[in-house]
């Protein structure tokens, strides 16, 4: 079996939130024909248990302890430098000798980077990169974080919306191919370096539809003969945090006049001061990080999707269809996803629509809808499925 190098910027393993759900199940299917090589870091102190469970499924790893708050200090030294804040957050001079180390040997011949800031390792060894896993248009998805804000955090997102799009075109011309998470994410790569898009491809992410269903039996989180809207997430995630802002704070009084004794269920790890601070209003529930969220989908009424930035595919979106339950999104959470507006999952463009679909569905109903969403989900996201585009890349044999 051949060797192949993988490095990611976030320790992929446990699949609790999008880019760990994706790596891992990539490291799973790389597993299946390499002899793995993993590196990675390690922001959250809590995921340091989890690093047996990896060792075993690696011939070899090295995990790098990485501080968010050291990390960002150390990024704002290069502000006005030509380069991106994402390189210096994510260097360490301990990765980079082991990656040289294990390529020097010169038995690897694969190497899969995930995300555009691990492919600097690749960069320094000179040896070209196999696949560079984007997942998504970083730099598009801060040029939207820059149109949100006022100086400086305005130049400073736009700045580094500017400068990654120039790092991800260099890592795309050094490598054998560039994947995204969708195929409406690799178009709009296209559109911005035409120049490289021969290279440029994508493979879905896919939902585990047996671990995720609605016949599983699971205990009701919720109080007796309470209507829940719910909401999944990581919550210290900006468009997270910003989607239930916009709609505790300015959607959800509305519905309640209209369906009193609803509640508006957060859930997911992390909560930042912001959203903990929504469980002031009435009918807010913030959990903060649980055991299964699955409970939470399968006894909700309604999941909800409100984001107003987002880019490439929402994990939380097909994980809630594949419960069968009511989905509804704004456009942009819907990217990507082949759903069919209306009769899969409800689409809802700005305040009021999105008011009034809540409404009706809670009102009436339905439930073909939810079934319809998750027969979707078998069809278009299964990971085995997904995952084959890959093999061709590498060059793997069946």
């Amino acid at each position: 079996m051949q060797k192949l190098l993988y490095l990611t910027h976030r320790i992929p393993y446990p699949p609790n939130k999008g880019d760990k759900i994706r790596s891992y199940h990539l490291l799973q299917h790389l597993r299946k024909h390499f002899k793995v090589y993993l590196g990675t870091f390690i922001d959250d102190e809590q995921d340091w248990q989890y690093v047996n469970h990896l060792n075993s499924l690696c011939e070899e790893t090295c995990f790098i302890r990485l501080d968010p708050l050291l990390a960002r200090m150390r990024s704002l030294i290069y502000l006005f430098s030509s380069m991106p804040l994402s390189l210096p957050y994510y260097r360490s001079s301990k990765l980079s000798t082991w990656v040289s180390n294990q390529l020097s040997s010169g038995t690897i011949k694969h190497t899969v980077v995930f995300s555009s800031a691990m492919a600097q390792y690749i960069s320094e060894t000179g040896i070209a990169c196999s696949v560079i896993d984007f997942v998504d248009v970083d730099s598009d998805k801060w040029s939207q974080y820059a149109s949100t804000k006022v100086w400086p955090q305005k130049w400073v997102y736009q700045r580094e919306a500017n400068l990654l799009l120039e790092y991800e075109k260099y890592v795309t011309k050094k490598c054998s191919y560039a994947t995204f998470v969708s195929e409406k994410e690799a178009g709009l790569f296209k559109q911005l370096s035409p120049e490289v898009e021969n290279k440029i491809t994508y493979f879905n992410n896919g939902v585990d539809t047996e671990y995720f269903s609605p016949s599983q039996n699971f205990a009701n989180p919720y109080k007796p003969n309470t209507r829940v809207l719910v909401f999944t997430g990581a919550m210290d995630y900006w468009p997270n945090v910003d989607a239930v802002r916009w709609f505790a704070a300015e959607l959800f009084p509305a519905i309640c006049t209209k369906i009193p004794d609803l509640e508006f269920y957060i859930v997911g790890a992390r909560p930042t001061k912001t959203v903990l601070e929504l469980s002031a209003i009435p009918g807010v529930v913030v959990t903060g990080s649980v055991d299964d969220v699955r409970p939470y989908l399968a006894f909700s009424e309604i999941a909800i999707a409100p984001l107003r930035i987002a880019r490439g595919i929402q994990n939380k979106v097909l994980e809630a269809m594949a419960m069968e339950k009511l989905v509804v999104a704004s456009p942009q959470a819907l990217e990507g996803i082949t759903a069919i507006p209306g009769i899969e999952l409800f689409v809802a463009d700005g305040a009021e629509a999105y008011i009034d679909h809540v409404i009706s569905l809670l009102e009436n109903p339905r439930m073909e809808a939810g079934k319809a969403a998750r027969r979707r989900v078998i069809e278009d996201y299964n990971w085995d499925k997904n995952l084959s585009r890959i093999d061709r890349l590498l060059q793997v044999s069946s």
